[in-house]
């Protein structure tokens, strides 16, 4: 089975993806791992003008088979929640990387992209 590996994204070998424009890192869940979960049911985030820190869990994400931590790629300060996700948790499933995307953060350091996996080395790790 082959997976959707969007080129221009960094990921956590936890499989966590992450896109930044403009200072602004907005952060979800791979396609692997939405497959691996399997119909998610409940997602939990935290709130606008939280901090996040690279490595560290930022919230939980419940599916019928398993609850699982999701960890920030990069840390800064969260300036924007996927409200969407409270009422249709299966948006990740459905559409991990457009309307499945989790929170926005204010990037703290651009540097800590540079410790992430290219699309190439995350699709390596999952093959």
């Amino acid at each position: 089975m082959s997976f959707d590996v969007p080129e221009d994204l960094r990921y956590l070998e936890s499989h966590e993806w992450v896109s930044v424009d403009d200072g602004v890192a907005r952060i979800g869940i791979t396609d692997f791992a939405q497959d691996e979960l399997g119909d998610v049911v409940f997602v939990e985030l935290p709130d606008e003008g939280d901090d996040v820190t690279a490595g560290e869990e930022f919230g939980v994400v419940e599916s019928i088979k398993a609850v699982s931590d999701v960890y920030a790629p990069v840390s800064g300060t969260v300036t924007a929640v996927n409200e969407s996700l409270f009422d249709l948790p299966e948006l990740l499933n459905e559409d991990p990387f457009d309307a499945g995307w989790m929170l926005e953060v204010e990037l703290a350091d651009e540097g800590e992209l540079d410790e992430l996996l290219s699309a190439d080395d995350y699709a390596d790790q999952i093959a």
